[in-house]
């Protein structure tokens, strides 16, 4: 139904509108009465089999929802009815921005990608924190952090901490973002002794805390095998918990679109089915070079169980979908989750 009927219907419309509708319309559904039972009756696996422990959390299941989805901290108990086991919230700043000149979303349906260069927006951390402390999470909650655009990188490191200290009570998790391609210079943060500073910083208010929260990194999928050797050892000189792999490309090679379409929509961070493979071999990479001793979260280019075993099976200990839940629908998580368990039983 949702490829034959529902998605052509929504592909009518832009990408980033109809995502505001769907966002707007997605609580209110859930808020009649009987709603998300039926929903969790429908899309719900429970199954220990399923169960997972990472970075000292229980997750009932692998897969989740990944950051960008959710910009807003309103949507979290409303994905989670879908039977996902976690969500990523954000990307959230200090302060509200409106993000990059519209339009700013675009599909590439020949190649089941999206194109993005949202730019951070989103209404603030104090809106964040409202949102959460109204409706608290009924799922395991990642809060992933950014800078606003207008902060200079020297002070980067002040937006990150203000963050994290605002979210600390209210989110699970937390994932620092350096690796958007659509903010101005966010990636000069990647930079070795940059990033190292930053998240020693924010591992000092991390661990001045009576219970620490898992701080993990997201990272780009267009490193070196060099560069990916640097963010395991500053992973590990900050004693972080885990790696999120990966982020959005730059790059546009192997695409079917029409190219003069490609050309006329410009800069954007890529996502969906081109950055299978990309992402699979920088997590098989990882894991290989850290012995398995660092949790990697797996996104990108995860549109079924398929996708999703080659990401757990290359040494992801979780996986996220974007791309591929507005492309195949609101049943990927309980696919994923089936294949899953068929894979478990199969093993066992």
């Amino acid at each position: 139904m949702y490829h034959k009927l529902i998605r052509p219907l929504l592909f009518l419309f832009n990408p980033e509108w109809i995502h505001r509708v769907i966002a707007g319309m997605l609580p209110l559904f859930f808020a009649i009465p009987g709603m998300a039972a039926i929903a969790r009756k429908h899309y719900h696996i429970n199954d220990p089999g399923l169960s997972r422990k990472v970075f000292g959390l229980d997750f009932p299941n692998t897969v989740g929802i990944a950051a960008g989805f959710d910009k807003e901290a309103v949507l979290y108990n409303s994905l989670a009815n879908f039977g996902f086991g976690h969500i990523e919230i954000g990307t959230v700043t200090p302060r509200p921005q409106k993000g990059n000149p519209k339009p700013r979303l675009f599909r590439l349906p020949k190649d089941q990608a999206l194109v993005n260069r949202m730019g951070f927006n989103n209404k603030g951390l104090d809106s964040f924190v409202r949102n959460l402390r109204k409706n608290r999470p009924g799922v395991i909650v990642g809060g992933n952090i950014g800078k606003n655009t207008l902060t200079p990188n020297d002070k980067a490191t002040e937006d990150y901490c203000l963050c994290f200290e605002g979210l600390f009570d209210l989110v699970d998790y937390f994932v620092i973002n350096v690796s958007c391609p659509n903010i101005k210079d966010l990636d000069k943060l990647q930079d070795k002794a940059e990033l190292i500073k930053l998240l020693q910083a924010v591992q000092k208010i991390n661990q001045s805390k009576s219970g620490p929260k898992p701080i993990l990194l997201k990272i780009s999928p267009d490193l070196s095998h060099a560069q990916l050797d640097e963010v395991l050892e500053i992973v590990q000189e900050t004693r972080l918990d885990g790696i999120v792999a990966t982020n959005t490309s730059t790059q546009r090679e192997g695409l079917v679109s029409n190219p003069d379409n490609i050309t006329r929509i410009g800069e954007g961070g890529l996502s969906g089915r081109p950055l299978k493979e990309k992402s699979t071999s920088t997590i098989a990479y990882l894991h290989r070079q850290s012995k398995g001793k660092i949790p990697i979260v797996g996104v990108g280019g995860i549109f079924d169980a398929e996708d999703a075993l080659e990401k757990l099976q290359a040494g992801a200990s979780l996986v996220q979908v974007y791309t591929g839940f507005i492309y195949n629908g609101p049943g990927i998580g309980k696919k994923i989750n089936q294949g899953v368990l068929r894979k478990f039983l199969t093993s066992d």
